[in-house]
């Protein structure tokens, strides 16, 4: 189970297992269930505690991407960051 929880900029995921990215533009953190996607500009990563299971961003946020399948990033794109 995961939640969300979006006001005055930051960005509360609880429930996180893993994050998979996080630049300035996006951010993809994994859960049990989904993977979140969220993007928008100037986004840092503020609190992450993957044993609590939580992560909090902090950034303008354009648009929030829910989706049941992990997101995958291609091999040579983790390796040529």
């Amino acid at each position: 189970m995961y939640s969300l929880h979006l006001e005055n900029g930051l960005l509360m995921i609880k429930g996180a297992t893993k994050v998979i990215s996080s630049t300035q533009t996006s951010a993809c953190v994994e859960t049990d269930e989904n993977s979140i996607v969220a993007s928008g500009q100037n986004i840092e990563v503020k609190k992450l505690n993957l044993e609590d299971k939580e992560v909090c961003f902090s950034g303008n946020f354009s648009l929030l991407k829910l989706s049941s399948q992990s997101v995958k990033q291609p091999l040579l794109k983790r390796i040529f960051k």
